[in-house]
């Protein structure tokens, strides 16, 4: 099974298309504290360890992320068995910079560390100070 994952800006480039046409999942980042509206990492991104450290400090980032997680796995092992081998999930935020960053990586780590082939699309990376 072969897992993709992206994230995004819903004010940017706005929900991605399904690629493989089966289902996946879009969930939605912004609801997380927005390291963006601090001054000291608005020229910063999810892949820079103070941002992450931020993130990682906020119990609200985990709990999400084990919620997404989780749903991802229980889809993964039901595409399975019907014989699909990919599924998609994509993490958004306002800018596609910070938390959907963050986050699509977190899971890609640990998804990875489940077993899983895992592949990292950062949409809005052109875009990023």
């Amino acid at each position: 099974m072969h897992l993709h994952i992206q994230s995004f800006g819903f004010h940017r480039s706005g929900i991605p298309d399904d690629p493989a046409g089966h289902g996946g999942f879009v969930f939605d980042c912004r609801g997380l504290r927005n390291p963006g509206r601090e001054d000291r990492f608005r020229d910063r991104n999810g892949l820079q360890d103070d941002v992450r450290a931020f993130l990682a400090d906020e119990s609200a980032a985990g709990e999400f992320l084990e919620h997404c997680v989780a749903l991802i796995v229980g889809t993964a092992e039901a595409h399975e068995r019907r014989g699909f081998d990919n599924l998609y999930a994509a993490f958004g935020c306002t800018g596609g910079q910070h938390r959907s960053v963050y986050c699509a990586e977190e899971a890609a780590r640990r998804l990875r560390a489940s077993g899983y082939d895992v592949t990292v699309e950062h949409r809005e990376k052109e875009r990023w100070p």
